[in-house]
């Protein structure tokens, strides 16, 4: 709103009124203003739930060799994450930028599901809270929302970058001057690094295109739920899945700005994706919002973010890398999300499978993953064979796990944003 006034202003020459036209200015005013309010409103936040005794069910903490006990903590500050993103956004953003739209129903949309998760575990005091069915129908309908939204909306374009020969010999990299609605994607590691879905489909012949959009509306919805879902296993521990998420939407920060920048585009040689300027802003607000969570959240957490924050966290990631076009990248940038999933399916079928023989069998100590490292070998049933038993020796703190986590994925972001260069 600030923004469509501010350039109201400026046709009358106001001073100052020029700065609203500035990517930078306005994406570190949300960054700024986010985690203000997020730092500001946390603290009411909290009171407000500790005064009204609301509390998530008491977590178990036997499995921690430090005894450290969380009890009576509130959680749904995810509230405090999504207001922190939302006031900036409506203040500095463009509201009529079809990517800000999306970024904006994303967020209310996986807000309410995780709300409804958090209100039957806070309020019903009912620990299983939402049933898992529900929340997978929910984020896939976003994912049909959101695919189907780009493949109708007129707005939503990209201009492909082709590489051309120059008279002395030199290759460029240019982008055509028609903005295409398309169903290419940033693939890592190969020298032409755009991978069309319907050329998937060529054996079609002339619906070959029609096949590639459904296609990559099945795609979206699969990312959405992968991440969404696996952001919320990350969040275990203190400080965990916000800090990782913080330093995910950076490198997404990074890779939107380069698509809406069409020189950094042409230098890396990626696709041009006009209007993705705006997700700066969101992303920023975003980054923000998490920064002055993590001010309450760090440990020892004086709440927690539940699934009010996790699956709203997970699914603004997914929906930021499928607009830029670079959802193929989910699985290096995401890594940890992806291996907290892996180590919860394997570790389940691993014991299903045996169980079936009559033997009690896990591949880890426990899971999701993180869980794995803060237990001692005298802790683990003696009854059931561990594949990674002794692995690590000796339990780490909790603030260990978390900062580790962290550089992993400081690590994984940088692999990330090196691979538009490693063909």
């Amino acid at each position: 709103m600030l923004y469509y006034f501010f350039r109201f202003l400026e046709q009358f020459g106001v001073p100052g009124s020029g700065l609203w036209s500035y990517i930078s200015f306005r994406s570190l005013l949300a960054l700024i203003l986010a985690l203000v309010i997020s730092a500001w409103f946390g603290e009411y936040f909290i009171k407000w739930m500790k005064r009204h005794n609301i509390s998530e069910v008491q977590r178990d903490a036997s499995i921690d060799p430090f005894g450290v006990q969380k009890i009576n903590v509130p959680s749904m500050g995810g509230i405090i994450i999504i207001v922190a993103i939302l006031v900036p956004c409506l203040l500095l953003g463009r509201l009529r930028n079809i990517y800000m739209i999306l970024m904006l129903v994303t967020t209310v949309w996986l807000g309410l599901l995780g709300f409804l998760d958090d209100y039957i575990k806070n309020y019903k005091k009912n620990k299983d809270g939402l049933p898992g069915r529900y929340k997978i129908v929910g984020q896939v309908l976003l994912g049909l929302f959101v695919g189907l939204t780009l493949y109708f909306s007129p707005d939503a374009t990209i201009r492909e970058n082709i590489e051309m020969r120059t008279e002395s010999g030199v290759t460029a990299v240019v982008h055509k001057s028609e903005a295409v609605k398309s169903t290419k994607t940033t693939i890592p590691f190969v020298k032409n690094n755009n991978l069309d879905y319907s050329e998937l489909f060529s054996f079609l012949g002339e619906h070959k295109t029609k096949a590639g959009w459904i296609f990559f509306v099945f795609v979206t919805i699969f990312v959405i739920t992968a991440v969404s879902n696996g952001a919320n296993l990350n969040d275990g521990m203190d400080g965990m899945a916000a800090g990782n998420s913080a330093i995910i939407c950076i490198a997404l920060g990074i890779l939107a700005y380069v698509s809406s920048h069409i020189e950094f585009a042409g230098y890396l040689n990626i696709m041009y994706v006009p209007g993705s300027q705006e997700l700066v802003i969101f992303i920023c607000a975003m980054v923000g919002a998490l920064i002055g969570f993590l001010w309450y959240n760090a440990f020892p957490a004086q709440i927690f973010m539940g699934d009010t924050g996790s699956l709203t966290i997970g699914g603004i990631i997914a929906v930021l890398a499928i607009i830029i076009h670079k959802e193929l990248l989910i699985p290096i940038l995401c890594g940890i999300f992806l291996v907290e999933s892996l180590s919860v399916i394997l570790q389940v079928e691993y014991f299903k499978f045996w169980k079936k023989k009559g033997e009690k069998r896990r591949i880890f100590k426990r899971t999701p993953i993180h869980d794995n490292f803060r237990v001692l070998p005298a802790q683990l049933d003696p009854e059931c064979r561990y594949m990674f038993g002794k692995w690590p020796h000796g339990a780490w703190h909790e603030s260990k796990i978390t900062i580790r986590f962290w550089i992993t994925t400081i690590l994984l972001a940088a692999l990330t944003i090196i691979t538009l260069k490693i063909r």
